[in-house]
């Protein structure tokens, strides 16, 4: 009983906050300045403010991809901006994730397919987003991660996977841990189920990688049903 008021508790404070953010929908998202009918989200100059990563232009292998390296087996792996205490995206993934901007995520979602669409990645045969506890996303009202694979199968025609893995643990947030706290955080949270796709290629897409905990994570629970599946990784944001 405790539990249920506390999760409700959780909820209102959430929907509160939301409608507070919904009375100034026209304003950029990080400087607050009021928007043009042609500004969507960010004014023009903060989307300038956003600082790209160029992975996607990268050979041989890329930060993102060597952070993997002895880890987990990774077939590509990209992101498309660097994220930061201040930056601009963590301004647009904080509103992602805390303001009730369903139609943000996926707006960012055809924003990264559009910068990505020559890109290898795109050879995958599935999407799926990183899952979230069925708590947290009912104190949310989405998964954030989904929003973004929905823009990306808008424009790249690829189905989203439902049913490959399901987080098992409600874990705590990550932000205040450090890189052996984040990894012990996520350690035997998710689990792959029968669901069986032999050699698909399959794409996991995140709003934002730090150590990369929570993705080896991911991928060793789904080779554990589906060892010969090829995974790739994406992501909006990455801490550098």
């Amino acid at each position: 009983m405790i539990k249920y008021f506390r999760n409700l508790s959780l909820v209102l404070k959430n929907y509160s906050d939301g409608l507070g953010h919904l009375i100034f929908t026209n304003v950029c998202l990080h400087c607050n300045k009021e928007l043009v009918s042609t500004e969507k989200y960010l004014c023009f100059g903060c989307w300038e403010q956003l600082k790209p990563t160029y992975f996607e232009k990268e050979k041989g292998g890329n930060q993102l991809e060597r952070l993997f390296q002895g880890r987990v087996h990774i077939k590509h792996a990209s992101a498309l901006y660097y994220y930061g205490k201040g930056t601009v995206s963590q301004s647009l993934i904080r509103a992602l994730k805390y303001d009730f901007k369903a139609p943000l995520g996926i707006f960012l979602g055809e924003h990264m397919a559009v910068l990505l669409k020559d890109h290898a990645i795109t050879t995958c045969d599935y999407l799926l987003p990183v899952p979230i506890h069925p708590r947290k996303k009912f104190a949310r009202g989405y998964n954030q991660s989904e929003l973004l694979a929905i823009g990306l199968s808008k424009r790249w025609q690829k189905p989203i996977l439902q049913h490959l893995v399901k987080k098992k643990t409600y874990t705590k947030s990550q932000t205040q841990l450090d890189r052996f706290g984040r990894w012990e955080n996520v350690q035997d949270i998710f689990k792959g189920l029968g669901t069986n796709l032999s050699n698909a290629h399959v794409l996991i897409v995140d709003d934002v990688i730090t150590t990369g905990a929570t993705l080896e994570a991911l991928v060793k629970a789904i080779r554990d049903v589906n060892p010969q599946i090829q995974i790739s990784l994406l992501s909006f944001a990455f801490t550098n």
